[in-house]
């Protein structure tokens, strides 16, 4: 009797997991064929549909959908499930409910060293990627060593994010007022933004984020061991710090490359995995891939709202995710208040 209920059990996990994956993916087609269609100039869906289709469509829809719509579509779907998976695998190695790349400080990390690399080479954009990878990985190892100081607390880690973003924050206005040419649009680079990214912008982050999403999806399964706490993990054959490590240096990959061409948009690695963990559990191997397709609905329909709800004028993707993710945060410390950050 008792297997037979673990079995049923087992189903309906199974069932609601499919059932939460299908509704992530349908949101995200819908979303995505909105974000094509709507903007300061509209283009119909038989104009979009024939597009796709490789029929005959007018100059000015063509270049609509090839220039605008396509570059700024595809950085939102790539920024949204980097992003939301950095969030994921972070808050699992720390094992901290509040972290994610922007609490942190590894979405500032990156975007210091964006900006010193265009200060330094100025004539060498395909570096941004690298730059911002490196100082994503180099401000999230400062923060795992933190989390293994003892007695170094939840809300320890939190802080000490905090601490580091607004140091990485100052770094970048002194680069910023010392070499004002040197990143082109950087106002919306430091709030987050997907205004006028080019597909040539997004060649090396794709490269990046795909890999980075592969390493992720294949080490779910040793982040669930870890989860069982360290001294399983060890009696089970788990080299803990080494995997800690590798899925930290898996979340910087991620982070970075969304924050080179999207800049510093906060709260997605934050908001869409609690979301997705409401949804199917604590199992990474299902909360990984699903956070992906959420994620990148999730800003896909950011970037819709912020460009068609007060045309028009647009506003950065970021501004709008910061008065979404700013109560959610604060709510998350309210859940956590009694025990849950210590």
């Amino acid at each position: 009797m008792r297997r037979v209920r673990e079995e049923s059990g087992h189903a309906a996990g199974r069932g609601r997991r499919a059932a939460a994956f299908a509704i992530a993916c349908a949101a995200l087609a819908a979303l995505s064929i909105a974000a094509f269609l709507c903007g300061a100039s509209s283009v119909s869906f038989g104009e979009l549909a024939a597009w796709v289709c490789g029929g005959e469509v007018s100059d000015a829809a063509k270049s609509i959908l090839v220039n605008v719509r396509l570059p700024r579509v595809l950085a939102a779907l790539l920024a949204g499930a980097a992003l939301a998976v950095a969030g994921a695998v972070i808050q699992s190695v720390l094992d901290n409910p509040l972290a994610s790349p922007n609490v942190i400080g590894v979405n500032s990390g990156a975007g210091l060293f964006v900006l010193a690399v265009a200060a330094l080479f100025p004539h060498a954009p395909w570096a941004a990627p690298f730059a911002a990878f490196a100082g994503a990985l180099a401000t999230a190892a400062v923060i795992f060593g933190i989390s293994l100081h003892a007695g170094a607390s939840r809300l320890t880690v939190v802080l000490s994010g905090i601490a580091i973003t607004t140091v990485f924050g100052a770094g970048m206005n002194t680069v910023m007022i010392v070499a004002p040419d040197a990143y082109v649009g950087s106002s919306v680079f430091l709030t987050g933004g997907l205004s006028g990214v080019l597909l040539s912008d997004l060649a090396w982050p794709a490269v990046l984020i795909a890999a980075g999403l592969v390493a992720a999806m294949c080490g779910a399964h040793r982040l669930n061991v870890v989860a069982l706490g360290d001294d399983m993990a060890h009696a089970l054959g788990l080299n803990v710090r080494a995997v800690r490590l590798a899925m930290l240096a898996v979340a910087s990959l991620l982070a970075g490359a969304a924050v080179s061409f999207a800049g510093l948009l906060g709260f997605v690695g934050l908001i869409v995995p609690h979301i997705v963990r409401f949804a199917v559990g604590n199992d990474n191997r299902a909360v990984l891939p699903l956070s992906a397709v959420a994620g990148a609905a999730f800003v896909v329909g950011c970037d819709l709202i912020a460009r068609v709800a007060f045309a028009p004028y647009e506003v950065p993707v970021g501004i709008l995710m910061a008065f979404v993710g700013g109560p959610f945060f604060i709510y998350l410390i309210f859940k956590n208040r009694r025990g849950g950050l210590e």
